[in-house]
């Protein structure tokens, strides 16, 4: 293992670790943790373990949805996606409800989820399309 806890494999990476969807969605995903962390220990297992499993899903969806799919499957991947990015946006409706989070420091990461939402919807217009065949 390398110092940064990854296995030794040199500079390859896959397909999906290339898409700007995917690095916005670790970088949601960073910001979702950064949240959660603060909600108060009695949401340990609720709420926080919620945000944080659906702000993950967002990310393992786009990952394995990317590789080897059709474009059918790969949208259904990314349908998935999308619900769980939607998850988490309930997940901060409710912890600003039940004023566990101040909608001000909320702003940054619904700003960042909102790019994540038109990027991924862009994606699966963009799956659902019939292709031209070449001539």
């Amino acid at each position: 293992m390398t110092g940064d806890g990854r296995q030794g494999t040199g500079d390859r990476r896959y397909k999906f670790q290339e898409l700007q969807v995917y690095q916005l969605a670790l970088d949601y995903l960073d910001r979702v943790y950064e949240i959660a962390y603060t909600l108060p220990a009695v949401e340990k297992f609720n709420l926080r373990s919620q945000i944080e499993r659906a702000a993950t899903s967002v990310v393992l969806n786009i990952a394995e949805g990317s590789t080897g799919q059709s474009d059918p499957e790969q949208s259904r991947f990314t349908s998935m996606a999308l619900r769980s990015y939607l998850e988490t946006v309930a997940c901060f409706d409710i912890a600003e409800r039940r004023q566990y989070v101040s909608g001000c420091n909320l702003q940054p990461v619904r700003e960042s989820g909102h790019q994540l939402f038109v990027k991924l919807s862009a994606l699966r217009r963009s799956l659902s399309r019939p292709r031209t065949e070449d001539r």
